[in-house]
């Protein structure tokens, strides 16, 4: 993968699901305990599938010796993304379309 180095498979993708939901858990008891509305932030949190995503996102920018991508190879390691693991191509087009916006 050269260029698209940490975006090898480290665990399935029903793994990464399994930490990502675990850790919008957290988040969400977190803000609970600190008395937050749910109505005023549910909304605001990413779903199971974004997290992935930007953990995904971030091991590649940390395996690139933690520089943040510029455009053009944002683009293209969200895309890489998109095609190690299938099922989270639509979650990459829709942040892949917030990007660009």
């Amino acid at each position: 993968m050269g260029e698209f180095r940490g975006l090898e498979r480290r665990a399935s993708l029903e793994v990464l699901r399994a930490e990502a939901s675990q850790e919008l858990e957290t988040v969400i008891h977190e803000r609970l305990l600190a008395g937050e509305d749910p109505w005023q932030f549910m909304e605001e949190l990413p779903t199971v599938d974004e997290l992935v995503v930007y953990l995904l996102r971030a091991e590649a920018i940390a395996a690139n010796d933690g520089l943040r991508p510029g455009p053009t190879r944002e683009y293209r390691v969200l895309r890489q993304i998109a095609l190690a693991h299938p099922p989270l191509t639509r979650t990459v087009w829709r942040l892949i379309g917030t990007l660009a916006a």
